[in-house]
């Protein structure tokens, strides 16, 4: 394994005083939670996750003090140094062409409510990248910005910063400090190898050490495919071909839709390069018929594991055994990639500590 965190309850040691306070909005199962705990600098205090599942694995990964249900339910939220969190985002997403989620689009509001009652130091909030060209982020930036905070908003792909994976998301910083900090590139894309930066991790750096044939331990299990999914999979055996190329060679095992649909959707059963950073991982990952995401050389979709991976979730985060493949895969895809979350943390603590005493870890 490339990337390793302690695990966010190993990383407590005994004696071991940290510094900054945080609290975590639409926590998910904790990705950005554990970026932030693995500096060693940020102690969580309390999370909010209304989906049961990822609040268990929240509360299995961190403890207790995750509120498992509604953030309208949360009245009082408690104070602390930094607050963290991405409002769901199906409301803002491109790929949203039915609306599904739409209803949940306005709980930027409860972000903003919890924000203005707690006024933490620094808030950290990270959406897709429609957020920033949205009406609901011009009245964020309105209401913090009324309230003091010096805010701004960018996209980041978290190649850059060491995640085996091309993820662009909007991060947004406001603190009331000054200029919000932000973390410098890490990794760099082969074409811009020449800057001195290692170049952005690959899917083969991701996966490495796991069994090539999956075992079924620790998540290591793809979705049982069909004897025609293995065959389609079998088409189209390169690293980099797609539904294009099946279609070519065996129309009669291409689905109809695909057939009347010859531009659009590129990526669609598309196979992974293995020294490429994998695509973004989604909720349904495990469905070679949502993306690229076919194994570079096996005849399978990646496994739940190695989405984590490309995730950059080290492999002694619990996901519950008990729980679905459809629940955990979409905890894992609605994630923060810890790795980028890291990154950002180290700039926030940076920025902290030039102001001495503003804290509240001890309140």
């Amino acid at each position: 394994m490339f990337v390793r965190f302690p695990s966010a309850c190993a990383a407590i040691l005994p004696g071991f005083m940290r510094e900054f306070s945080l609290i975590d909005l639409f926590a998910g199962c904790g990705g950005m939670s554990l970026g932030f705990s693995a500096t060693g600098r940020f102690e969580s205090r309390f999370a909010v996750e209304w989906d049961e599942d990822a609040a268990e694995t929240y509360r299995i990964n961190f403890g207790d003090h995750v509120f498992a249900g509604p953030i309208e339910e949360v009245k009082q939220f408690p104070v602390a140094d930094i607050m963290i969190g991405g409002p769901p985002c199906q409301g803002f997403s491109a790929l949203n062409m039915t609306g599904a989620g739409l209803e949940r689009r306005s709980l930027w509001r409860e972000y903003r409510r919890a924000l203005l009652q707690v006024r933490p130091t620094l808030f950290v909030m990270e959406n897709v990248p429609q957020l920033l060209q949205s009406p609901e982020y011009a009245s964020f930036i309105k209401s913090a910005s009324r309230a003091g905070y010096h805010v701004e908003g960018k996209v980041l792909n978290a190649a850059d910063f060491g995640v085996p994976q091309t993820r662009r998301r909007a991060i947004v910083i406001g603190s009331l400090l000054g200029a919000p900090p932000w973390p410098q590139p890490t990794h760099s894309p082969e074409s811009s190898s020449t800057i001195g930066l290692p170049r952005w991790r690959t899917f083969r750096e991701a996966v490495a050490g796991l069994p090539r044939k999956p075992n079924g331990r620790n998540w290591h299990n793809p979705r049982n495919p069909t004897a025609k999914s293995i065959e389609r999979y079998e088409t189209i055996p390169n690293e980099g071909e797609g539904r294009f190329h099946l279609a070519a060679r065996r129309p009669d095992i291409t689905p109809a839709c695909w057939l009347r649909k010859p531009t659009g959707s590129t990526d669609v059963f598309g196979r992974l390069w293995w020294n490429r950073p994998a695509f973004t991982i989604r909720t349904e990952f495990f469905k070679p018929e949502k993306g690229r995401y076919l194994h570079p050389q096996e005849h399978r979709p990646i496994t739940l594991r190695e989405g984590a991976r490309c995730m950059t979730f080290p492999d002694e985060f619990t996901f519950p055994a008990h729980q679905s493949m459809t629940s955990v895969g979409r905890q894992i895809g609605n994630a923060v990639p810890p790795r980028l979350a890291e990154a950002i943390a180290h700039a926030v603590a940076e920025h902290l500590a030039e102001h001495p005493g503003v804290h509240r870890l001890a309140a």
